[in-house]
């Protein structure tokens, strides 16, 4: 049996998380680790959608392919990192973004950070999001 094994860290001495994920999480030595590079709202048949929402579903839909292709699921993961291109409707953008951050860990917390940027490699993509997966090794 696979157990998850980290734990989100909340300290007292810090005001709770402004949004669904922990300031910290604890991965102790010995764990199994997945890193992804920048996960792109590219389908695998190369298309990339228009809108913001898409592309975030289209992210999360890859993120959770390379997940299982390490023999982990959305509850392994310890960090999201994204990246959303900054725009005149960005206030709005962030909303989607967090909404389908939140739908994908369906209540799992992990560390998450959220920068803005003003592009990414290809000007059709306005998001790209990198996790770390962390479990107990298979015995």
């Amino acid at each position: 049996m696979v157990l998850t094994i980290s734990r989100e860290m909340k300290p007292v001495e810090l005001a709770a998380p402004v949004a669904a994920y922990a300031h910290g999480v604890h991965v102790p030595a010995g764990s199994e680790l997945i890193f992804t590079s920048g996960v792109v709202p590219t389908r695998r048949d190369g298309n990339v959608p228009t809108n913001i929402g898409e592309q975030a579903n289209v992210v999360w839909q890859n993120i959770l392919a390379i997940l299982a292709e390490g023999s982990m699921t959305i509850s392994d993961v310890v960090s999201v990192t994204t990246y959303v291109v900054n725009s005149d409707d960005l206030a709005d953008h962030l909303k989607i973004v967090m909404a389908a951050r939140d739908l994908a860990m369906a209540g799992h917390r992990a560390a998450s950070t959220l920068v803005t940027v003003p592009a990414l490699a290809r000007p059709e993509w306005l998001i790209e999001i990198s996790v770390v997966a962390a479990r107990q090794p298979n015995s």
